[in-house]
């Protein structure tokens, strides 16, 4: 951390940085209107320029009431859409009823290990609700178990 640190610090020295600088360095701050052609070093012939700043979309014409509304927007986005939204969709209920099938399932193969059932019931379905193919039909048929 502490080459990292030094790093910074060189680069600064070197290169002059201006991320790195104080924020009051105005060059332009004062403009001469050009509707006085003579005097320009009176104190009403000048004129002060308000300071540049990019809009962030909300409003174009007050600062302060476009950066609240970009704070309040991010905020409600980031914190309570994101943050909240991941603990509701993390905590909900089990939609599809999984954790309840498997529940059971397995009561049900207690209840038949129990009582001497067998545990998958060969007549599960009555074999006169279905007609099952014979021997002849299924000869030229693969059959994959």
């Amino acid at each position: 951390m502490s080459i990292l640190l030094r790093l910074v610090r060189s680069h600064r020295i070197k290169n002059g940085l201006m991320f790195l600088k104080p924020k009051e360095i105005k060059i332009y701050n004062r403009i001469y209107r050009s509707d006085l052609p003579t005097q320009k070093t009176e104190k009403e012939d000048l004129y002060e320029i308000k300071d540049a700043w990019a809009s962030y979309g909300f409003d174009t014409k007050n600062k302060e009431i476009d950066r609240q509304a970009m704070h309040i927007t991010f905020f409600t986005c980031i914190s309570v859409v994101l943050v909240f939204g991941a603990l509701i969709i993390g905590y909900a209920p089990d939609p599809l009823l999984k954790d309840w099938a498997q529940r059971e399932a397995y009561l049900q193969l207690r209840h038949r290990e129990e009582n001497g059932l067998p545990l998958i019931d060969p007549n599960l379905i009555d074999p006169s609700k279905f007609t099952l193919p014979s021997e002849e039909e299924l000869v030229d048929v693969e059959i994959i178990i």
